[in-house]
């Protein structure tokens, strides 16, 4: 990328504003709105309404590979050179920043955002505060972003995770609520509970009242004090199936901690071997 790109390379996040003021030709935006319950809404929604130039991607068909009950978890991750397809087809080359956007809160950009780097590109960002700040970018000035670009964890596989939990030489941070990871209000994995050892990191906790992001010092706050007795062991992310945990990544990542990896499979990969310690 060249110098002159660089100073508009965004690697975390990026306000609305920010975005608008963009080239055409220089950015990619990706509508990822999704709805766990009705998997066509996002797609509508997008048909209905949605930033110029973006193109809408689905989670089950585009930002996940082909489940497989009781061997994967719900959203396994895409093929590699798949996904890589994907990207080129939708105009992303070397020098392109991408910008992923959803209606949650990042729930689901994120997931998109963790794709681009695990598949090599350093320059993608989600839009902070997703299509409502957008609507709402007239008069505003955003100061999200983040212009250092970070090195992509390889996946991590299940084998690989369930070592470390018996050895205790990673820390699991579940993005899930506290009730679900509790196993309590369980409606969408036949198990409930949560990987035994790990700790519970909401990543609705990661967002203030408007639905941006905290600030880089208050993300960097809630994630030390939840590691601080810890012992500086390696961080994992994980959710129910692969997808928040992405969120918990990005909070890291603009927070300036060391970079965490994840856990694709998660919960819903987890219990599909009974042996797999759990808790509750």
């Amino acid at each position: 990328m060249s110098a002159a790109r660089k100073q508009w390379m965004y690697t975390t996040l990026i306000g609305a504003t920010d975005l608008a003021e963009l080239a055409a030709d220089e950015v990619r935006i990706f509508d990822c709105r999704f709805d766990l319950a009705d998997t066509q809404a996002g797609a509508k929604r997008f048909r209905d309404q949605h930033i110029p130039g973006a193109v809408y991607v689905h989670l089950d068909d585009d930002l996940s590979g082909t489940a497989v009950p009781g061997e994967t978890g719900r959203h396994p991750l895409p093929d590699e050179m798949r996904f890589r397809a994907l990207l080129r087809e939708h105009g992303v080359g070397p020098d392109t920043q991408v910008v992923a956007y959803d209606d949650a809160g990042g729930m689901f950009a994120a997931r998109l955002w963790w794709l681009v780097r695990w598949a090599g590109h350093a320059a993608v960002a989600v839009l902070d505060g997703g299509y409502r700040a957008w609507r709402q970018r007239e008069g505003t000035h955003d100061a999200s972003d983040s212009s250092s670009a970070h090195g992509v964890p390889p996946p991590v596989s299940m084998p690989q995770v369930r070592a470390h939990v018996e050895s205790g030489t990673w820390t699991l941070l579940d993005a899930r609520a506290s009730d679900r990871f509790h196993g309590e209000n369980e409606t969408i994995d036949p198990v409930a509970g949560h990987i035994a050892g790990a700790l519970n990191a909401p990543f609705q906790a990661n967002l203030g009242i408007d639905g941006r992001f905290l600030d880089p010092t208050a993300l960097k706050r809630r994630f030390e004090a939840l590691l601080a007795d810890e012992g500086g062991k390696p961080v994992v992310c994980y959710c129910g199936s692969g997808v928040t945990a992405a969120h918990n990544v990005l909070a890291m990542v603009h927070a300036g901690l060391p970079e965490p990896a994840l856990y694709p499979g998660s919960w819903s990969e987890w219990i599909t071997d009974p042996g797999n310690p759990t808790a509750s």
